[in-house]
């Protein structure tokens, strides 16, 4: 039964963390330009 609980809690955590990341893109081209941008800022960091 706990184990039970543990994957339907692991399913919610995944929904909404996946709701919260793409919330802020309308189309996946705008989570492909999100995603770029993070990883220039962490190039830029990382030099």
């Amino acid at each position: 039964m706990i184990k039970n609980h543990r994957t339907t809690l692991f399913a919610l955590l995944l929904a909404v963390a996946s709701a919260l990341i793409t919330s802020g893109c309308n189309t996946m081209r705008g989570l492909g330009q999100d995603t770029e941008e993070a990883g220039e800022e962490i190039q830029e960091a990382a030099r």
